[in-house]
């Protein structure tokens, strides 16, 4: 169950059974984004194209739930084919010798108003940290097609040296050409995988 928190009222606990099942992302309708600062005046902002992910979600026990998502680190798009490749070569992601990034979640914590706190650790390259993500409930329904599906958005920030992404080159002006901080962008839509045998 979830529990949503009102400032001005006791906190109600809401149930969705129907979000209880196993779910896999649709990457036709789901973007991974992010941004970093680029020469200490603006943000790049760009996606991956090519990703797969899998939710094992507990309506009543959203804690019990998991996630897990694998991301094709070649598949990024910024709109600048020269510094995607440069995103992709040694400096950073060696997606031909890393080809794959891969979250997993660890745990999951509710927070009150459909926003949870998704635990878990990230993999780049050979080096595997903790990540907390910010996770917020979009809804739940069937689509045209009449299938189920579930809706997320979500939020997390981190550094890229800390996974050796730590290419830079300093700025006649003072500063870096490439922030450090990077920030993740989620908008996940995930279809029940096991709707037929609930049925």
């Amino acid at each position: 169950m979830l529990i949503h928190r009102d400032k001005t009222a006791s906190p109600v606990v809401v149930s969705y059974p129907a979000v209880t099942g196993t779910y896999t992302i649709d990457p036709v309708h789901s973007t991974i984004g992010f941004s970093v600062r680029h020469a200490m005046v603006s943000n790049v902002r760009g996606r991956f194209e090519r990703f797969e992910g899998l939710l094992k979600l507990d309506g009543a026990e959203p804690s019990h739930s998991e996630a897990y998502v694998s991301v094709q680190t070649d598949s990024l798009d910024t709109g600048v084919a020269d510094r995607d490749a440069h995103l992709a070569g040694p400096d950073f992601f060696d997606s031909a010798t890393y080809p794959l990034m891969a979250f997993r979640s660890t745990g999951i914590t509710p927070l009150g108003d459909d926003e949870f706190q998704l635990l878990g650790t990230l993999r780049i390259k050979d080096v595997e940290l903790p990540l907390t993500v910010g996770i917020t409930f979009g809804g739940a329904g069937s689509d045209a097609f009449g299938h189920h599906r579930v809706g997320f958005d979500g939020r997390a920030t981190l550094r890229r040296s800390d996974w050796g992404l730590a290419w830079n080159t300093p700025l006649d002006t003072g500063g870096v050409l490439v922030g450090d901080k990077v920030t993740l962008a989620l908008d996940i839509s995930a279809v029940r995988a096991d709707q037929d045998a609930a049925a």
